[in-house]
């Protein structure tokens, strides 16, 4: 992970969410694309989701993720799925946690 002198928290923020893909991509085929086992890794050991999400999720997740259609999921893809739960998370706040 990269630091800077003046890092902000918002600068942290981004640069975690850029490693973190960087951490899982690679590992299986392209080093700049999640395979649908590496996403699977990273939703499971960075989102706690992995437990409570069956296989069925994640091919479903894929599918909603994989915009070209090529069985990978590229980091602007990445992207719009971290959008997506940013946006879900802010909804679940301005709801009072309801």
């Amino acid at each position: 992970m990269w630091t800077c002198a003046m890092e902000t928290p918002l600068e942290k923020a981004l640069a975690t969410l850029v490693c973190t893909f960087h951490k899982y991509s690679g590992r299986e085929g392209d080093k700049f694309t999640l395979s649908k086992g590496e996403l699977k890794e990273l939703v499971k050991n960075e989102l706690g989701l992995g437990d409570r999400m069956k296989e069925g999720g994640i091919e479903q997740l894929m599918k909603n993720l994989d915009k070209n259609s090529d069985h990978e999921i590229d980091f602007k893809e990445y992207s719009v799925f971290l959008s997506t739960l940013c946006m879900a998370y802010n909804e679940f706040f301005q709801g009072g946690g309801k």
